[in-house]
């Protein structure tokens, strides 16, 4: 199964949330996922992003690829960073 991690669009009309999930790469935007890895709110001032690092890092090494929305926000949640042992 080809996995992808994407956002899928919840809230209210003219009010998007979005929850970042692990995805069949042939499911529709806001079918059914696999797993739920955080979620995103791009109406607050700053954006309001929560992810669960752990989990998101296990999914990429297991091969899923992110979108390139999910990409940029992973970034800034600092996924991709080289975690420090001490």
């Amino acid at each position: 199964m080809a996995t992808r991690i994407r956002l899928r669009r919840v809230g209210r009309k003219k009010q998007p949330l979005y929850r970042i999930v692990v995805t069949d790469r042939q499911k529709a935007r806001d079918g059914r996922s696999v797993e739920t890895l955080g979620h995103y709110n791009p109406r607050t001032e700053p954006a309001t992003i929560q992810v669960d690092v752990e989990k998101a890092r296990a999914w990429l090494a297991q091969g899923a690829t992110p979108s390139e929305t999910v990409r940029s926000i992973l970034k800034k949640a600092g996924v991709f960073e080289t975690p420090v042992e001490s």
